[in-house]
Order: C-alpha cells, then structure tokens, then sequence
C-alpha cells in the first residue's frame, strides 16, 4: 500500500496549499491513504474542529500529533474518540486528555498510527513527558495480535539524535517512522536494514519565503532587541510542501520504499 505522510501544516497557508494540491497527489501516486501533522494548523497552535473537518475534506486521513495537540480545546472530544482519526503524543503522563495511538481503517487493512513527542525546546522545555522509548515498547506489546497491514509513528521533536535514533530502535518493527517539528527537511528518507521506512524530518507544508512559517521580520526584530514577540504567520511568497511517500507490504508489514516528496508553489 501507498501511505503518503505529509509535513506540518503551517496555519491558514498551509491549509489552502493541501487543499489545492492534495487531491492531484493522491492521483498521482496511487494514494491508499493520507497521514499529516495537524499540530500547526489553525494559526500556528493545535486545530479547530472546524480546521480538522477542513482537512479531512481536503483528503487527509489521519491527523498525528505535537506539542501544540491540545491548545484548542474544543478538539480534545474528537481526540478522545477512538473513532475519529485524530491523536496527540502517546507519552504525555496519565491523565492527559486524549488518545495517543489508534487504528485508521483503509481499504487494504487497518492501519496503527502512533504519535510520540520528544523533549521540546524553547517554551515546552522541562514539561513532563514519559520516555518515549518505553511507551512505544508498550504499545505495540499491546497491540502484537490486532490485525494490521502497517504500523506508522510520528516522533514530533527537536533534537537530531533523538529523530535519528528512533528509527533505528523501531526497525523492523515499525513500518513507517517519521520525524517533524523542525519544518525544514532531512535528506536521509531510507528504508532500514529492518525494513522500516524512516526520515528524520519531514518538512512543512506552507509559506516557502518564511522562517518556518513565521514573518522573517518578526524574528529578526526579536532576535536583534531580545524582546519577547508574537509570532506572526506569513501568508504571501511562494509556498511549499513537503512529505514522503512510503510504499508497505501489507503482508510482512515492512517497506519497499521510501521517496521523498518536495514542491514548490
């Protein structure tokens, strides 16, 4: 099967590029089914629920996780709904509203979609979260006998090591692992020895002429003053996205293929 994964949706730009050109990929490419990052959508933080209803519409699947997952609160019904293909990072501590893994159903199979969060820089720094090691352990301990054609993770996060790493530790018994966060493309999209497709990042889907999104300007101001600052998103300039293209035996679970995909708008 063909599972396409798309990079965070960067706001209202990013929003009307998948819109636009999403139903042409999925043709393209003999698309079974569509994963993206869904953590930015709505102006930068989390998503509406009117947002989420955008980009299913727009041909999206499942939407996987981040650190701005529960900003909107009015999401967290359809995330602790096992029925709607929405999840936030299963390693977030007991308690935390949600569901971090579910199962999308496609017409090849049932799909396990997990999203696991890293230890975030800037704001999120030092907030808890559980060894994502362990929670991915668990899970697919749990899930070993539920019927699957593929298993897909997201590993929404900073650090390099750690975006790395987590496809070498899943090889094998993941069929795709993703990276994201940074908004700016790895060139290490492979297939592991194990037959896991993994990339360390997956890049954005948004406003090309940006600083990942945000007004160059408004960084630059704030960088030269050090004053704190609201973001403001770019919505003009070229736009760009970015995703990979995962080819899965639906038997073995493992995969054939990995390509990355880049356009410029």
């Amino acid at each position: 099967m063909n599972i396409l994964y798309v990079g965070d949706i960067m706001g209202e730009p990013g929003l009307r590029l998948i819109e636009k050109v999403l139903p042409g990929l999925r043709r393209e490419h003999s698309v079974d089914t569509v994963i993206a990052q869904a953590e930015n959508v709505s102006n930068g933080k989390g998503i509406s629920l009117a947002d989420f209803w955008r980009v299913k519409k727009a041909g999206v699947d499942f939407c996987t996780g981040g650190n701005w997952s529960l900003h909107e609160e009015e999401i967290i019904q359809a995330m602790n709904d096992a029925a709607q293909p929405i999840v936030r990072p299963a390693n977030y501590p007991d308690g935390t509203p949600g569901l971090g893994y579910k199962y999308l159903s496609t017409a090849k199979g049932s799909v396990l979609v997990v999203s696991l969060l890293g230890q975030i820089v800037g704001r999120d720094a030092g907030k808890p979260v559980d060894n994502p090691l362990h929670v991915i352990d668990a899970i697919l301990e749990k899930e070993k006998d539920t019927p699957k054609v593929a298993t897909v993770v997201n590993f929404h996060g900073d650090f390099s090591s750690e975006k790395f790493v987590i496809g070498r530790y899943l090889d094998g018994r993941a069929s795709l692992v993703v990276g994201d966060h940074w908004h700016v493309p790895t060139a290490d999209a492979m297939v592991l020895p194990g037959g896991t497709a993994h990339i360390s990042d997956v890049g954005m889907c948004g406003t090309l002429d940006s600083c990942l999104g945000v007004k160059f300007d408004v960084i630059l101001e704030r960088w030269n003053s050090g004053t704190p600052s609201r973001n403001e998103l770019e919505t003009e300039g070229r736009m760009q996205l970015n995703a990979v293209l995962a080819d899965i035996d639906e038997q073995t679970g493992q995969a054939r293929s990995i390509e990355q995909i880049r356009r410029l708008y």
